[in-house]
């Protein structure tokens, strides 16, 4: 078995970030139809430009439904549980500069937590 190369805490990433990328099908509103699948890309690609990507810093990756789709488009990072709703480029680039690069969770597009489906 492989030695882990950990992160902080031990943990293998320091972040790692859930995209809600879920499109329903029968027309009910969903993460997909708010253009979650360009601000993954846009993340991915913002994350790997400020050398932030990889083991022991952050894992950006595709999730279904995370069931809170009132709040949408929806992103998750983790290990700090903090939910974000975004709406552009912009506040991915935010996300990403002052969370992820610098430890600052951004209060403006925290998803109240009463949001679900």
């Amino acid at each position: 078995m492989s030695e882990q190369k950990p992160g902080n805490d031990g943990q293998y990433y320091q972040h790692h970030v859930f995209f809600c990328l879920n499109d329903r099908v029968n027309g009910e509103d969903s993460c997909a139809h708010h253009g979650a699948k360009d601000m993954f890309d846009h993340c991915k690609a913002r994350v790997k430009a400020e050398g932030l990507s990889g083991p022991g810093k952050v894992r950006v990756n595709k999730a279904g439904c995370l069931d809170r789709c009132a709040g949408g488009p929806i992103m998750a990072v983790y290990p700090e549980g903090v939910w974000y709703t975004y709406i552009d480029n912009d506040d991915i680039d935010e996300i990403v500069e002052s969370h992820l690069k610098n430890g600052k969770v951004v209060e403006r597009l925290l998803t109240p937590p009463d949001v679900g489906r």
